[in-house]
């Protein structure tokens, strides 16, 4: 038996009308969760109050503004504009949130079952027996002397059949709303709701949009401190960067971290490194999760382009009028950087779309472990002969190809891209060695575009290698530099620079060697092929 009431008391902050302060009341040592799933619960869920967000939705409403939100799924949405709602109604403004997921394949009637019922339980107005979308706003704007506020969240969830005249009915309330009550109307949803609204199809128009980012850095660390402030329960700092790092701050990513870390560790003090490998890992290959199905999905729609951002290292600006980026941007999966070049958002869906397009090797893996004898490839200290090991694995492909890695349709046509071949047969070969060897590895969480990177851990000992396909020499020189800095960064002292070239290329300064950069030691190989032989029709 517990023996106290714990009262914990945040007080938020003082905006013009004030914050008031909000008391939880944790009865018996029964505190708050991460959140893993829809809105955040004040007394239940460690919750991020985002000020400056909040202010933005603040002054839009007091400027009678008709908005848009829009942003990937787990990004709080939901959360934050509850939280709205919440300083709005304090300021006099009566709120109805109404969420339209389920009705893309709704009736009309259904769809107006649910705005009515709604609007009478938040404004207390009666429509229950009007028939038309029209007519129901219609009788919206000839209610005088109230403050009406509606957000729709999963605005693309309404069927198409009505979702036009939906639109239309907010645009005619919308140039008179100075004269009537309907003061705001928020627009919700994961797809970029502005395209949606102002193509061809719907005259509505839109000029605002709310940008809803992921957490800062700051944030994330935040989120942890209330865990660890409440519990006495810590989380190592690497792990709580390693989190930070690997869902790029998206909420519900970092939540989900979290909470799986601390379901699976509930005795600890302390949360180690080892700890979040291992969560790392059943996100990685065992999650089923509805936001990382969707990006998954998305991107086997765009299976070449996404390939090719995955396996090549070639620079791709960021364009949202090209169908692939705006599908994959929307999504989730990718973003721009600060040249305006795409780079990956997430790294753990860059992570796991690996493991996606990753072919079945038709036996390759049984092929290769019953010529490879582990033990030969370590030496008296117990540390990995690469010489020996890469040599090998030439010998490999010198009589397997690189065939057997490349995925084909059900016409017999590839599917995957030829560097995708290259990188899966040695991660292949790589993986028969270490699970013979009881051996780990682990991606390190890049989200640079056209190399494959993995941190492996044999005998207490770490290293970390790179493999890509060898484009132009500036290339294959800048490459040595990035190894030595990652390894640098993730305090290891070798990396291994595995890359696959043309046997047509033919330069002196293009050699396998061994180098000491930044006081770590690189090690290059070369993979020769022949792109008739291994790629040719």
């Amino acid at each position: 038996m517990c023996k106290h009431i714990e009262i914990i008391t945040y007080k938020l902050r003082d905006l013009s009308r004030s914050y008031t302060e909000i008391h939880f009341f944790i009865k018996y040592k029964i505190m708050r969760d991460f959140n893993t799933s829809g809105p955040n619960i004040l007394k239940q869920h460690y919750t991020i109050i985002r000020e400056n967000i909040i202010d933005r939705g603040i002054k839009l409403v007091n400027k009678e503004r008709y908005f848009t939100i829009w942003a990937p799924r787990q990004t709080g949405k939901s959360t934050y504009f509850r939280l709205l709602a919440k300083e709005l109604e304090k300021d006099g403004y009566k709120v109805a949130h109404i969420n339209c997921e389920s009705y893309k394949n709704a009736s009309l009637d259904s769809f107006l079952y649910r705005i009515k019922s709604e609007l009478k339980k938040y404004w207390n107005v009666e429509f229950s027996k009007e028939t038309e979308i029209a007519k129901i706003f219609n009788l919206i704007a000839e209610i005088k002397n109230q403050k009406y506020v509606l957000i729709i969240d999963e605005v693309e969830g309404i069927n198409k059949m009505y979702f036009n005249d939906f639109l239309h009915a907010i645009r005619d309330v919308y140039h008179s709303r100075e004269q009537h009550s309907l003061k705001s109307v928020l627009l919700v949803g994961v797809s970029n709701i502005t395209g949606i609204i102002q193509d061809n199809a719907s005259p509505f128009n839109i000029a605002d949009n709310l940008k809803m980012p992921y957490f800062t850095n700051q944030e994330t660390m935040e989120l942890f401190a209330q865990h660890e402030n409440e519990t006495g329960q810590l989380f190592e700092e690497k792990v709580k960067h390693k989190i930070s790092e690997i869902t790029a701050n998206q909420p519900g990513l970092v939540n989900g971290f979290a909470y799986r870390l601390v379901d699976t560790n509930q005795e600890k003090k302390v949360i180690n490194y080892n700890d979040y490998l291992k969560v790392e890992q059943w996100y990685l290959t065992r999650v089923i999760d509805k936001n990382i199905s969707n990006v998954i999905k998305v991107a086997k729609q765009y299976r070449e382009f996404v390939e090719n951002l995955l396996f090549v290292n070639d620079i791709v600006k960021f364009s949202i009028d090209k169908p692939a980026i705006e599908a994959l941007h929307t999504n989730g999966l990718i973003t721009w950087d600060d040249d305006n070049n795409i780079k990956f958002w997430v790294p753990l869906y860059k992570k796991r779309l690996f493991n996606v397009f990753s072919p079945y090797t038709n036996g390759e893996g049984r092929n290769i472990a019953q010529h490879l004898f582990a033990d030969d490839y370590l030496t008296i200290e117990n540390k990995i002969n690469f010489d020996k090991l890469i040599g090998d694995y030439k010998q490999h492909i010198k009589l397997r190809s690189f065939r057997p890695y490349r995925e084909k349709d059900d016409k017999g046509k590839f599917k995957s891209i030829p560097e995708a071949a290259m990188i899966y047969s040695f991660e292949t070969y790589i993986s028969i060695f270490l699970n013979a060897i009881k051996g780990k590895s682990y991606r390190e969480a890049q989200i640079s575009l056209g190399n494959s990177d993995l941190i492996i851990n044999v005998k207490g000992f770490e290293y970390f290698i790179e493999t890509k396909k060898f484009y132009d020499y500036t290339n294959f020189k800048d490459g040595k530099e990035q190894i030595a800095y990652y390894c640098e960064r993730a305090g290891i002292t070798q990396g291994i620079y595995i890359v696959y070239i043309n046997n047509t290329v033919k330069n002196k300064r293009i050699q396998e060697a061994t180098e000491v950069i930044n006081k770590v030691v690189v090690k290059t190989f070369l993979i020769r092929y022949d792109e008739k032989k291994e790629f040719g029709k």
